[in-house]
């Protein structure tokens, strides 16, 4: 609201251009994919919101009271005093000490108004119930041990309503105050989902097997989301897992503290799926972790460059060269065949139980190319351009089986690989001609990547664009 007014337009407005000149345009560049996608402006949520709150209200959940505290405008939140960090001198106060908020390192600001308040503080002991019944309802061990220390010391009932400007949603009860922005933005699980307005809809997704969130907005989300949905009698979400922060310096990479990096500045670099892969494969998630162009460069160079695109360029080339790009059949496999799709099998259940359960991203795109690397191995072991010099049909024979294991390999790759790179993975599977057989990537599952044979015999196989070529060849171009 304060930055619409230094700009000389509404918060609408303003919210309007961020969503459509940087939130969207961000997302496409990256390739990120969504179902749906939601405004707390949107008709289809205020309405729905404010149904929600006027059950509370109507089941005594929510009071009427004053509040003074500090408040910080960034994490839009009182905090307590001990959170806060010492600042310097302000002479232009009455206060001798400026107090920061220990997140934007900013001063936080002195609030007294009239407010609406939910009763948080009856639900502490309940949550506490809930923690030790779902032991894993919160992740990882840090973070929940953060929310335990925190609900242990008690809880203070919530100020849900603000009175001093009405950029928000209105009470239904008050319309001189507006909705706490936690309150409102939180319930957007819910109205994105269906509630109140798709029963069957909201039946199918809710709850959310996983809230995946940063760590600095845990609280909100395990311990005030939680208990507003306790008391409005709806399930809880199955788990809440805590993302860490990207730091520079030991400081959290930010704008405000001019650490800040675009991602147009790697992308223009590095290309969008190698960015992509980057930050889930270097960074375990649940963890802080440092970026650094050196970490970034050896690992395009070394796994993506080398182990992977250097692969699919190989096989593709030798199926061209032996077999004219037409795929051969395997008809004399053996135990170094049997090796592959074992390895095949391994990695495709490690990968799912610890990206699908774990959600140890980094573990299992490491699974992934683990296998990318057996592979390699299995070709510079078997020498298929050795073997190809004997024009005997069991050489023939050999050197087919070799190929099409390797290509067979690939196929499985691109799939497992399609998440997190999806125009690579596309390129890929052209290059296999797989789509002719198999049809779409987007159409392939987990549940048969791991079947080895699937990919035809005959299919066409062509040497497409380099899938990441080296960064001096990059520049140049």
């Amino acid at each position: 609201m304060r930055t619409a007014e230094a700009n000389g337009v509404t918060p609408q407005e303003w919210c309007d251009k961020l969503v459509e000149d940087a939130w969207k345009p961000l997302w496409q560049h990256l390739d990120i994919a969504n179902d749906d996608f939601i405004r707390t402006t949107e008709q289809r949520h205020t309405d729905r919101v404010q149904e929600f709150v006027q059950d509370l209200h109507d089941k005594g959940e929510i009071y009427k009271g004053g509040y003074e505290g500090p408040y910080c405008v960034g994490c839009e939140e009182y905090k307590l005093p001990a959170e806060l960090l010492p600042g310097a001198t302000d002479t232009a106060s009455d206060s001798n000490d400026v107090k920061l908020c220990p997140i934007h390192k900013k001063p936080v600001e002195w609030l007294e108004e009239e407010n609406y308040f939910f009763r948080l503080s009856a639900y502490g002991p309940k949550l506490l119930e809930f923690y030790a019944a779902n032991p894993d309802f919160i992740a990882p061990a840090s973070a929940r041990n953060e929310v335990l220390r925190f609900v242990e010391q008690g809880l203070q009932d919530l100020s849900i309503s603000r009175s001093t400007f009405d950029w928000g949603i209105p009470l239904p009860w008050d319309e001189k105050h507006v909705l706490y922005v936690w309150v409102d933005a939180l319930q957007n699980y819910l109205t994105a989902a269906g509630y109140g307005a798709d029963p069957e809809r909201f039946a199918e997704l809710w709850p959310a097997s996983v809230h995946l969130v940063g760590k600095d907005i845990l609280r909100f989300h395990a311990v005030i989301w939680p208990a507003m949905l306790m008391a409005a009698g709806l399930p809880l979400p199955q788990r809440v897992v805590a993302n860490g922060w990207l730091m520079v310096g030991g400081e959290k990479m930010s704008k405000s503290n001019l650490t800040g990096i675009a991602p147009q500045d790697l992308t223009a670099h590095f290309g969008v799926d190698a960015y992509r892969y980057y930050f889930l494969r270097a960074i375990p998630f649940g963890t802080d972790g440092s970026f650094s162009w050196e970490d970034f460069t050896a690992r395009y160079t070394s796994e993506l460059a080398n182990d992977f695109g250097n692969l699919a360029s190989r096989v593709a080339a030798m199926v061209g060269k032996y077999f004219d790009r037409s795929l051969p059949a395997a008809t004399a496999a053996g135990p170094a065949e049997q090796a592959v799709a074992e390895g095949l099998a391994t990695a495709v259940q490690t990968a799912d139980r610890k990206i699908g359960e774990e959600l140890d991203f980094a573990g299992g795109i490491a699974a992934v190319f683990e296998f990318v690397k057996q592979v390699n191995g299995y070709l510079t072991e078997q020498e298929p351009w050795k073997v190809a010099k004997d024009e005997s049909a069991a050489g023939q024979a050999r050197l087919a089986t070799i190929l099409y294991t390797a290509a067979e390999a690939l196929r499985a790759t691109a799939v497992l690989l399609n998440p997190l790179m999806p125009a690579t993975a596309e390129k890929l599977w052209d290059s296999l001609g797989a789509e002719a057989g198999l049809g779409a990537l987007a159409d392939q599952t987990i549940a048969t990547v791991a079947d080895w044979g699937r990919l035809p015999a005959g299919s066409t196989v062509t040497k497409g664009e380099i899938l990441f070529p080296r960064l001096e060849e990059k520049a140049a171009l």
